[in-house]
C-alpha cells in the first residue's frame, strides 16, 4: 500500500513544521527583550555622548573659605564704586525669584541701582528640587561671555513657565540666545559642555556657607564683608539701606 503524503503547511507551502502556540510566544518574548536591549543600549549610549552637565559637580577645594571665596563669583550690575552692595541668591527656576523679579527688582534699578546709590549682586544658587535650574545658571553664565548676562537674566525670567516644565531644556535655552543677539555657536558649544558648572557650583557653596536658607535670599552691606539678610521685598531693602546710609545700622 502507498504510503501518505505529508501535509503541507496551508499557508507557507513548505514542508516546515508548524509552530506550536508555546513556540510562538518564547519566540516573540525573545523578539521584544532584544529590542528593549537595544533602546536601553541606545538610551545609555547617547546619555554617555550628551556632554551638558546639568548639575553640580565635584569642585577640589571648596571646604576652604579662601579657596571658595576665590572660585565663587557674582554678576554685577550699577557703579561698581557704589557704597552699598545688594546681593541676591537666586534661582532661576524658582517661582518666587520670578515675583522678585518682577515685583521688587524695577524698584532696586529705578531706586538705587540707576541713581549710583547701590550696586546690585547675582549669585547662583538653584536649588535641588529644580531640576532644570543648574543648566539655566549655566546658560546665563554662557550668556555673560559674550557680554549679555542679563539680558538672558532677564529672559529666564520672563519665560520661566514655558522652559521649566521641559525635561532637557538646552534647546530652548539655545533660541533664547538667538533671541537677545548671541552668537549661536559660541553658545550652543558652551551650553553643551561642562563649561561654568564649576563657577555655579561653588556659589552654591557660598550660599550655603552663608546659611542662605532659599530663594531668592538678599543681603545688603556696606563697603566689604557678608552684610545681613533683609526680606526680600523692597520696604524691607529701603530700610535696610537707609539705616547703612545714615550709620544707624552698618553690618560691615
Amino acid at each position: 500500500m502507498p504510503k501518505k503524503k505529508r501535509e503541507h503547511d496551508h499557508v507557507t507551502g513548505d514542508d516546515s513544521p508548524v509552530p506550536s502556540g508555546t513556540t510562538r510566544f518564547y519566540w516573540l518574548l525573545g523578539a521584544v527583550a532584544i529590542l528593549g536591549i537595544g533602546i536601553v543600549g541606545y538610551a545609555v549610549v547617547s546619555k554617555r555622548e550628551d556632554p551638558t552637565v546639568s548639575q553640580p559637580i565635584g569642585v577640589v577645594g571648596l571646604e576652604d573659605p579662601g579657596t571658595l571665596m576665590s572660585l565663587a563669583r557674582g554678576v554685577e550690575k550699577g557703579d561698581a564704586q557704589a557704597p552699598i552692595t545688594i546681593v541676591e541668591f537666586g534661582d532661576f527656576q524658582c517661582p518666587v525669584c520670578g515675583e522678585f523679579e518682577r515685583l521688587v527688582k524695577p524698584f532696586i534699578d529705578a531706586e538705587f541701582v540707576n541713581t549710583g546709590r547701590a550696586k546690585f549682586v547675582f549669585h547662583d544658587f538653584p536649588l535641588s528640587i529644580h531640576p532644570n535650574a543648574f543648566l539655566a545658571a549655566r546658560a546665563a553664565r554662557c550668556a555673560e561671555d559674550q557680554g549679555k548676562f542679563w539680558e538672558y537674566h532677564d529672559n529666564l525670567f520672563q519665560n520661566q513657565s514655558e522652559w521649566s516644565p521641559i525635561l532637557s531644556p538646552a534647546g530652548i535655552f539655545e533660541d533664547y540666545a538667538a533671541l537677545v543677539g548671541l552668537e549661536p555657536g559660541t553658545f550652543g558649544s558652551c551650553l553643551r559642555s561642562d563649561r561654568h558648572a564649576d563657577l555655579v557650583t561653588a556659589n552654591m557653596a557660598l550660599a550655603t556657607q552663608l546659611q542662605a536658607p532659599g530663594t531668592p535670599t538678599i543681603m545688603v552691606r556696606r563697603g566689604r564683608g557678608v552684610g545681613r539678610r533683609v526680606p526680600h521685598s523692597i520696604e524691607g531693602i529701603r530700610e535696610a539701606i537707609m539705616a547703612l546710609e545714615t550709620g544707624s545700622d552698618d553690618p560691615r
